[in-house]
């Protein structure tokens, strides 16, 4: 049995399948609780990480991505190390990441991935994505199962953001293999950070190359335009900058949807009830999302870093900490949502859940992951009936068995293999 007051959060893999019992333990010694790595502590209090979201001249996101792995490559000393960590800024891991910046440099480069998401942009890529569903769920319809992550929800997932992108349609085949399993490796044990790192160097190749040849040579298409975007100062990007932001889009756009339409048909499979109700009322949907991304989100946690000693809910928290927002935690917190253990439809502050983030940096693809979930659910209904969770694969009810991949940023399926009645 895990062992609660000594167990590493990031790497102990008995808390990936099931990380809830721990978060309740945490919570049991305060909304804020040292975590047995030193200068880490974490929150699982819905109106502490709230705060804190929401101080960014206290708290710089950035460690958003990876928390206190690696060290800082500094020593902080004092009580404001604002001056420090901006000279060991790009000393620091995935330090070109939006989620990562703070401040102006922050506010600049979001304002272009913004531009990605215009109203015209969305609803072009909405009528794709609905073509898209069926054209994916044709290719194992017949058969009556399928393995919902490696069949449908990544390649969906991954086909959507290069729409949305305008990435060449004979460029799409090399995104699905590139962001899939690495070559020569099905049936094999391939860890999720191998994946990410292959998959991240693909896209920034790819994106390297073709940004710079559309700022040279522009042609009538969405990635020649973002190529001339400017900051909103009127300055350019560098062509560096847009890679950053392309990379980010795929790498937490494709996955973080592949794992919330994952939840949300686990969730539909254990509950045949209520698989049942949203199947009769497709006006449930949006709730049902909301739901699931509050009990079972995709994002496990986010981090900050306090640039300022500072207190919150009575605790010192010095400048320097790794501060770690469990938000599967904040997520059930009791003081916040009632009986935050059920899934319920009618839960009246449902959407107050941190599953998309908050304040400046709430997340910009939020609009989309719902509609790439509504879309997906509306099809898989209809060309479905009584989906289940295949036995074979993950054992029988009260005995059921899932593999998550094992990272601590996450709440990720690995496979969620379903059976099926075609509806012909």
């Amino acid at each position: 049995m895990t062992n609660f007051e000594t167990v590493d959060f990031y790497t102990d893999p008995a808390l990936v399948e099931n990380p809830y019992p721990y978060f309740e333990y945490l919570r049991s010694k305060g909304p804020i609780a040292q975590l047995p790595r030193e200068n880490v502590l974490a929150v699982t209090g819905y109106a502490e990480a709230l705060a804190i979201i929401n101080d960014a001249k206290t708290f710089s996101s950035a460690n958003a991505a990876t928390g206190p792995n690696p060290d800082l490559p500094f020593e902080p000393e004092g009580d404001d190390i604002t001056e420090q960590l901006e000279a060991h800024r790009d000393e620091l891991i995935a330090t070109g990441l939006v989620v990562c910046k703070d401040g102006k440099e922050h506010a600049n480069h979001r304002s272009l991935m913004m531009g990605l998401f215009s109203p015209t942009r969305l609803k072009a890529n909405e009528e794709y994505m609905w073509d898209l569903t069926d054209k994916l769920i044709n290719d194992f319809a017949d058969k009556g199962h399928c393995d919902l992550i490696a069949e449908y929800a990544t390649p969906f997932a991954t086909l959507v953001i290069a729409d949305l992108l305008g990435i060449p349609e004979n460029d799409r085949i090399a995104f699905c293999e590139k962001l899939g399993p690495p070559p020569g490796t099905v049936g094999e044990e391939v860890s999720y950070e191998d994946s990410q790192v292959l998959g991240m160097s693909f896209l920034f190749e790819y994106f390297g190359e073709y940004l710079a040849e559309r700022r040279d040579s522009p042609k009538d298409d969405i990635l020649s335009k973002f190529a001339h975007d400017k900051f909103p100062d009127g300055s350019t990007p560098e062509v560096f900058d847009l890679v950053w932001i392309s990379a980010f889009l795929f790498g937490a756009g494709q996955d973080t949807t592949a794992r919330l339409l994952g939840a949300s048909l686990r969730v539909l499979c254990e509950n045949p009830e209520l698989q049942t109700q949203i199947r009769n009322d497709r006006s449930l949907i949006p709730a049902f999302i909301e739901e699931v991304v509050r009990y079972e989100g995709p994002v496990k946690c986010a981090h900050r870093l306090a640039v300022k000693t500072t207190t919150v809910a009575g605790v010192e928290i010095k400048a320097g900490t790794h501060v770690a927002l469990l938000y599967g935690a904040c997520n059930r917190d009791p003081r916040e949502f009632e009986a935050p253990t059920e899934l319920r439809l009618d839960r009246p502050n449902a959407r107050k859940h941190l599953g998309f983030g908050r304040g400046v940096h709430t997340c910009a693809g939020m609009p989309l992951a719902k509609a790439e979930v509504t879309a997906s659910l509306n099809r898989i209904l209809d060309r479905m009936m009584d989906i289940k969770l295949s036995e074979e694969h993950h054992g029988k009810p009260g005995e059921q068995r899932f593999t998550y991949e094992g990272i601590y940023t996450l709440r990720a399926l690995k496979n969620l293999y379903i059976e099926f009645t075609p509806v012909r």
